[in-house]
């Protein structure tokens, strides 16, 4: 349905870097724009590689950071349980200092701009979302969402693995109107970790297949090893960050290469945070004999014509969330092979009836179900056909749903309800980064 008021939609999140909960977001922004909502996304920082692919009719906000003691005094109002916490000294404040930081920011906007309804992702900006809400007076709807195995990312510095913010993350969650989790997988674990009653969590399967997808992938790949009559191309795709195992990837590959001719391509940027990682990987492959013969050539505007055109993608990930580009692959009618990592790829797969599920870190396994999938590819079409339970429009519809309860009424039912008196059209404030 096609609202007839501009309803305005917030979506929170750290940025604009290129990663799948990234794209997810630009994507639904896309999606309620085209579903007659005004969407501003509201960040902490309006950089990234897709800052280029905001859609033009969103609104960025930047928040900017305000002295650690003004913030404090914020999130001691929002959460006076948090006292230990947010009282000590600037140098112990760890994952907390950048999420307090920008909540006065936040609490200016919301009281400016007046969204009818806020969504949020990544656990800092859940927790921020919902503070936010709460001091600025507004009477929105906050939805949260989770996008990845909690206690999987505990263990690599996510912020639920911080001991002293796990009661505070929980409480922060269950004061949301509604929490989303990417798949069952996700929610299960949430629930598991964070202590949260699984009826509390939704599952809503990221927007992934969407026109601009089709589009992108009749583009030829920008790279000379997808030359007709060339070897086949084995291609992943991640930031190179240990989470994606891309070395167990290339080892699995140099047993493939003893074998037949084949060619890897890994796109995906480093991460900032882990640049010695990301070192360690382009040198392995000189390492195991096999540099000829992969490439790591970072971040590409457009996967898709990389992936229409590969023999085979593969996910080597030790965990995920809901793995988009897995499903960007199924949509592009190229065969997969994943680990049964938790969570995502067997809920994709459908346990393994549209493509190979191996055991996380088994180089053998993993290049044997590569070479069977070179040997015996599945039909594109019924590839394409699984895509399709992830497709933008459904995952648009369903948070809609969260967003606006009364959304599936009839537009003219949905155009009686009143919005709060409270709200008013936006006004520029000194914290916006216009574009």
């Amino acid at each position: 349905m096609t609202l007839g008021s501009r309803r305005r939609v917030a979506l929170v999140l750290h940025g604009f870097s290129g990663g799948g909960m990234e794209r997810s977001m630009l994507r639904l922004a896309e999606a309620f724009l085209g579903r007659g909502l005004a969407v501003d996304l509201v960040v902490g920082q309006a950089k990234g590689e897709l800052l280029d692919a905001v859609p033009a009719d969103a609104r960025i906000v930047e928040l900017s950071k305000r002295p650690v003691f003004r913030a404090r005094g914020h999130g001691l109002a929002a959460d006076p349980r948090a006292f230990s916490l947010l009282l000590r000294p600037k140098s112990m404040m760890g994952m907390l200092k950048p999420l307090v930081r920008r909540l006065p920011s936040l609490v200016a906007y919301l009281r400016e701009s007046r969204p009818d309804a806020i969504l949020a992702a990544e656990p800092r900006y859940n927790v921020i979302a919902v503070w936010g809400r709460q001091l600025s007076g507004l009477d929105s709807r906050v939805v949260i969402s989770e996008r990845i195995q909690v206690s999987r990312h505990a263990g690599f510095g996510g912020p639920w693995g911080e001991p002293s913010l796990h009661d505070l993350l929980r409480r922060a969650y269950l004061s949301a109107d509604a929490i989303v989790a990417v798949s069952d997988g996700v929610a299960d674990d949430l629930a598991a970790h964070a202590g949260i009653p699984r009826e509390r969590i939704t599952t809503v399967y990221n927007p992934v297949v969407g026109p601009d997808l089709f589009a992108k992938a009749q583009e030829r790949p920008d790279h000379p090893w997808f030359a007709p009559g060339a070897p086949p191309v084995i291609l992943a795709a991640g930031r190179l960050d240990p989470q994606k195992d891309f070395s167990t990837l290339i080892r699995a590959f140099a047993q493939i290469r003893q074998r037949r001719p084949a060619r890897l391509v890994i796109l995906g940027a480093a991460n900032p945070t882990n640049l010695p990682h990301a070192e360690e990987l382009r040198a392995l492959p000189g390492a195991l004999g096999i540099g000829v013969d992969v490439a790591l050539p970072g971040f590409v505007d457009n996967p898709f014509a990389f992936m229409a055109q590969a023999s085979v993608f593969v996910l080597s990930s030790l965990y995920e969330g809901l793995p988009g580009v897995l499903i960007q692959a199924l949509a592009c009618g190229c065969p997969v092979v994943s680990t049964d990592c938790p969570s995502g790829p067997a809920e994709v797969l459908d346990h393994g009836r549209f493509g190979p599920l191996v055991p996380v870190g088994d180089v053998a396994a993993l290049a044997r179900a590569i070479e069977q999938v070179l040997d015996h590819p599945p039909s594109a079409e019924s590839l394409r056909g699984r895509a399709d339970l992830f497709s933008v429009q459904r995952a648009a519809d369903s948070y809609l749903e969260l967003l606006f309860p009364a959304w599936s009424l009839s537009k003219t039912a949905f155009d009686q309800i009143p919005r709060s008196s409270r709200h008013f059209p936006y006004v520029p404030h000194n914290h916006e980064n216009p574009r």
